[in-house]
This record gives C-alpha cells, structure tokens and sequence, in this order.
C-alpha cells in the first residue's frame, strides 16, 4: 500500500490521468483509509481550480520581486 509520502509524490500523475490503474487502486485504497490525503488531494483540486483563474498576463514586477524577496527571507 502507498505511503502519504507516495501520495504526495504521485498525486499530479493521478489528477492528469497519468496514473497506471494500479497504482490508481494502491492510491484509492490509501484515501479510503487517509483523511489527510483526502485533504491534500482537495487542495491540490483547488489550488488548480483558483490558478486557472487567473489572468494569463504575468504579474507586474514590483509584485513578483516582492514574492521572491518573501521566498528567499523566508525561514524554514
């Protein structure tokens, strides 16, 4: 049976239809049984659903210096 790690590792292969069907059987068997892989899944779903969205310009560049500063200030 898959790990959560597995699941995460694998869940962009699962949501593109990517996933061989037993693999997609080992995955469906861990988020019967996973409540927080039930969760991950959702929010990748929805983090997608938000993205596509999105305008296709880019961002302004005040903005996305902005992100970098923040990503690279960030601490673990």
């Amino acid at each position: 049976m898959l790990s959560c790690r597995d699941v995460t590792e694998r869940v962009t292969d699962y949501v593109e239809g990517a996933m061989p069907f037993g693999q997609r059987v080992s995955l469906w068997m861990h988020l019967a049984m996973c409540r927080h892989c039930r969760a991950y899944l959702q929010q990748y779903r929805d983090t997608i659903a938000i993205m596509n969205q999105l305008p296709d310009e880019p961002p302004p560049p005040e903005c996305r210096d902005e992100l970098l500063r923040r990503f690279r200030d960030r601490k673990p």
